[in-house]
């Protein structure tokens, strides 16, 4: 299959996405496994948010003054992370046991794999309307 460079750029800037989400989301879950479901999924979110946009800070750190960083950061990522967080929650709410599951048990991560790989399919068209748009990772960098 032939993918067009908009598709590719989407491609490249999910992934980016998903790695902070991932981690954000692994680590809040972890710390608040013992938790009620509602706190530990807030900090989840919060923290795969603050990963996400990290990350990319970090990147255009590079060249430009923290302000700028900073201001790119948002710009290229608050849509992106939003989509991912919202598909990867609902879900994981979904998938009978998962959001109740301990780092221990494998539904926990065989459903975080199935639910990152669903917003990942879900989060490429909307990060490739957004570089269409001229909001993306390819023309800030």
């Amino acid at each position: 299959m032939v993918l067009d460079n908009l598709t590719r750029q989407a491609i490249t800037h999910t992934r980016h996405c998903l790695t902070g989400c991932a981690i954000g989301e692994i680590a809040g879950m972890a710390i608040g496994q013992n938790w009620n479901n509602i706190l530990q999924t807030a900090v989840g979110i919060t923290l795969a948010f603050i990963f996400g946009y990290s990350l990319t800070f970090w990147g255009a750190r590079k060249g430009r003054s923290f302000e700028e960083a900073v201001k790119l950061a948002l710009a290229v990522d608050t849509v992106s992370i939003l989509s991912m967080e919202i598909v990867d929650n609902i879900v994981e709410w979904l998938i009978p046991g998962a959001i109740n599951a301990k780092l221990h048990n494998g539904i926990f991560w065989w459903s975080e794999v199935i639910s990152f790989a669903i917003a990942f399919t879900i989060t490429v068209p909307v990060n490739r309307l957004m570089i269409s748009k001229g909001i993306g990772h390819s023309h800030h960098h």
